[in-house]
């Protein structure tokens, strides 16, 4: 950790110099223009530099919106008390405790300064209805997430005019439809009883979490990249996927462009991405055989823009890698997470079992699972459902406002002694952020909010229908449009797996969510005991 907040300064004090030396520039000039003796006037711009710069980088995000009705400003950390820099260090320490800490000392709505930036959270449901509620003119995405560019390529996604970006997530959207899903469903069982017969075997033990990594990748590719692609070219796409992956630190946010080997690799390896889809893509044009139309990528590839222009091929990769990280992470944490929870409580995984009997317990052996059938697994569904409230990929979403912000907060009927009804005005250039780790883990959100819980999701509790309460797949005009792939993903790959082996967790403790990463996973031990069921009919 120590390492990443090193990194991460140097990049913002790298930025600030820049302003630094600029500002240098132009009082030396004012200096010069009034004939000042060099040795009087280098102290005093010296002396005023030095300030400029402590203002600039320390003191302006600190005061800006002060006198506007901004959120209140965290100035002070009782967990670093150094002046100044106290607040820096506990936040690049842990993000996600200090948010927490921050909503029990300043409420719903605060402002935490990182140097030159102030980066304003929203927590609880009521305050993040603005963030998921407003449009792009007012909180927008696409200064927040630029440093994506170089992992997905230009003209993608927040690379692209709104036109193009429309026409881009409407293909998605359409690739992720019901209709297709129910194609996908068989795909993914064929390819997650093929890896369990070649990687697992009848008994043994196994990293959960690099397992369903492996298969998540392996389906995700199956059904997202196509047969041709899954065949022929998987090892290929895995090896420079990782690279990608790997190209994405804490620091990038802050200089995406940093010379690092980490980059240098990403950077390559999208390029190599780009020519590899390229020869797929010249292929299956000359011949339309190798794919049976069912894939995303053979969508992407029929993309035209309103204005007539066809799709590039750096366009289709882009999206493609876009679609991958979106689901990648999410998909394998959660798989873990599901796998791990359910196991753990005794009572949930025996009512997951007696769902399972219910829905598949009459079919025969070969019985190949259908779209319906996983519709039905309500319990496995709630049980996913709850290990993604939990355990979120993500500490936070952000946005930028375009505009002054107004907000008000603990309105009338929720308003307390403690607590009054207050209304801030969030200052144009905040960086908006919501934290579904900090706010679906609060009691005033979900009732009982550390328990696992899968049925405060049936009726008649349904806590997840008070708006903005549940965050597990965003929310709003900008909720995931995958989520519905990543529902049949998960509980297409459990129901074999459960249905398959008897699993026993290796560590009676679960293990910790990893708050200090980017990407919030599993931390701990992982493995898992598993033996081959035998075969009654009504489970398998």
């Amino acid at each position: 950790m120590a390492t990443t907040t090193t990194t991460t300064s140097t990049a913002f004090v790298t930025a600030a110099t820049g302003y630094y030396e600029s500002l240098e520039e132009l009082v030396l000039d004012f200096l010069e223009e009034r004939d000042i003796a060099p040795r009087t006037a280098a102290i005093a711009s010296g002396i005023v530099l030095w300030c400029l710069f402590w203002w600039f980088l320390l003191f302006r995000a600190r005061w800006t919106g002060y006198f506007t009705g901004g959120p209140p400003v965290v100035c002070w950390s009782p967990r670093f008390p150094i002046p100044i820099i106290g607040v820096l260090i506990e936040f690049f320490y842990s993000p996600h405790q200090m948010i927490r800490r921050c909503y029990d000392d300043y409420g719903p709505v605060f402002t935490i300064p990182v140097f030159f930036k102030r980066l304003t959270y929203l927590v609880g449901p009521e305050a993040q209805e603005l963030f998921f509620r407003a449009n792009d003119d007012l909180l927008s995405q696409n200064e927040v997430y630029d440093f994506m560019k170089p992992v997905f390529g230009p003209g993608v996604v927040y690379d692209c005019p709104k036109k193009n970006r429309q026409v881009q997530f409407q293909t998605m959207a359409n690739g992720l439809r019901a209709n297709r899903l129910k194609v996908y469903i068989p795909k993914i069982e064929q390819e997650t009883r093929r890896y369990l017969q070649q990687e697992l075997g009848d008994a043994g033990e196994v990293d959960l979490l690099h397992t369903l990594s492996e298969l998540t990748i392996l389906t995700a590719s199956r059904c997202l990249h196509g047969d041709d692609v899954r065949e022929h070219l998987f090892k290929e796409v895995c090896e420079l996927y990782h690279d990608l992956d790997k190209g994405l630190v804490p620091y990038t946010p802050f200089w995406p462009t940093a010379p690092t080997t980490a980059h240098k690799k990403r950077d390559a390896a999208r390029l190599q991405m780009v020519e590899l889809f390229g020869d797929v893509i010249q292929q299956r044009r000359e011949n339309p055989s190798r794919s049976d139309g069912t894939d995303i990528l053979q969508l992407f590839m029929g993309i035209k823009y309103k204005d007539g222009t066809p799709i590039t091929t750096e366009e289709i990769t882009g999206l493609l890698i876009a679609l991958l990280f979106a689901g990648q992470h999410t998909s394998c944490i959660t798989s873990t997470w599901t796998t791990h929870l359910i196991t753990h409580h005794q009572n949930v995984f025996d009512k997951v079992m007696a769902e399972q009997e219910a829905v598949l317990g009459n079919q025969p052996a070969d019985y190949v699972l259908q779209y319906e059938d996983v519709q039905k697994m309500e319990m496995l569904h709630n049980s996913m459902r709850e290990a993604l409230r939990m355990c979120p990929t993500f500490i936070m979403v952000m946005r930028r406002a375009e505009r002054p912000a107004p907000l008000t907060v603990n309105k009338k009927g929720s308003a307390t002694e403690d607590r009054p009804t207050k209304t801030y005005v969030i200052p144009k250039g905040d960086f908006v952020a919501v934290s579904p780790t900090v706010s679906m883990r609060l009691d005033t959100t979900f009732k009982n909010a550390e328990t696992y819980d899968p049925e405060r999701f049936s009726s008649p509790r349904e806590e997840h229908k008070t708006p903005y309460a549940y965050l597990g797949f965003g929310g709003g005009l900008h909720s995931c449009m995958g989520q519905n792939f990543a529902f049949v993903q998960v509980k297409t790959i459990l129901s074999i797996l459960f249905r398959e082996y008897e699993m026993e967790r290796v560590s009676p403790d679960l293990p910790n969510p990893g708050y200090e990463d980017m990407v919030v996973g599993p931390v701990g031990n992982c493995r898992m005991r598993y033996k081959k069921r035998q075969r009654t009919g009504a489970v398998n």
